[in-house]
């Protein structure tokens, strides 16, 4: 049996890029450069399309998941072949979603997320949470979206590992002083599910917030296969369905848990 595999990149920005235009040519460009195969999926930060910390700004560049910056994502899509996830604030009427979607390489959205946590802050004051997490196929592979808070809680990643994700996006804005979540609390996720986990971060500053970069990919043992320092990047590996198998049989929580008293 032929092995699934996926080539999938994440792209770390700078946070001070300045509006959705920006982020467009900067996205555009590193595709530009790239050059060679086409990937399969690139994974864009939290709030891709309008900035993280720039406060009511949020409502002003908010937009449906059809709007104008989604259009042209899936112009690029079309034009460099490649699935593109990002993170947007998305508006339904009068209420506000920390979003994320994936777009596929024919400029269809094929995944969606809302943020289900918001953390301490700016947050909570403007978007309300989501309620579910839904995969999408990629190719033969299955994919799970989770946004930044959403991946600190062992519970959301058991969730959809469960249903059957072989990778899990997590388009993030992590500042500074939280940077044992790069470092460490993600591969242990990616460990302890036996999934690949692209974690996609910012770097630089933005209106005052220093993020702290470290973006990566880590395989489902736990181990890096890619992994950013403080610069603007892209960053790339070949994801292989036969790895999580191999990960998850190896050490299978997943089925040896059910015979803890407290699991239903």
């Amino acid at each position: 049996m032929n092995d699934a595999t996926a080539i999938v990149a994440v792209a770390q920005c700078a946070g001070d890029l300045d509006g959705p235009e920006a982020r467009l040519g900067w996205l555009s460009d590193c595709l530009k450069a790239r050059g060679g195969t086409a990937l399969d999926l690139i994974i864009l930060p939290e709030l891709f399309q309008s900035g993280y910390n720039i406060g009511d700004q949020l409502g002003l560049r908010a937009e449906a998941p059809d709007g104008p910056f989604a259009q042209a994502i899936a112009e690029l899509a079309k034009t460099h072949d490649t699935a593109i996830l990002y993170g947007y604030p998305e508006r339904q009427g009068d209420r506000l979603f920390n979003a994320a979607q994936c777009i596929d390489r024919n400029g269809q959205s094929i995944g969606h997320h809302r943020k289900l946590l918001l953390p301490p802050g700016f947050e909570g004051d403007h978007f309300s949470a989501g309620s579910r997490c839904d995969l999408f196929r990629l190719g033969d592979l299955s994919v799970a979206i989770l946004i930044c808070y959403d991946v600190e809680f062992p519970e959301n990643l058991r969730h959809v590992a469960l249903a059957g994700a072989d990778i899990v996006a997590v388009p993030t804005a992590l500042g500074t002083g939280w940077g044992v979540v790069a470092e460490r609390l993600v591969p242990t996720r990616a460990f302890e599910n036996g999934v690949y986990l692209c974690y996609a971060n910012y770097c630089s500053a933005e209106n005052g917030l220093d993020y702290f970069g470290g973006s990566c990919i880590v395989a489902p043992d736990g181990k890096d296969l890619a992994r950013a320092t403080g610069e603007p990047v892209l960053i790339e590996a070949v994801l292989a369905k036969s790895a999580v198998r191999a990960a998850q049989a190896r050490l299978p929580y997943h089925t040896d848990r059910l015979g803890l008293p407290w699991v239903g």
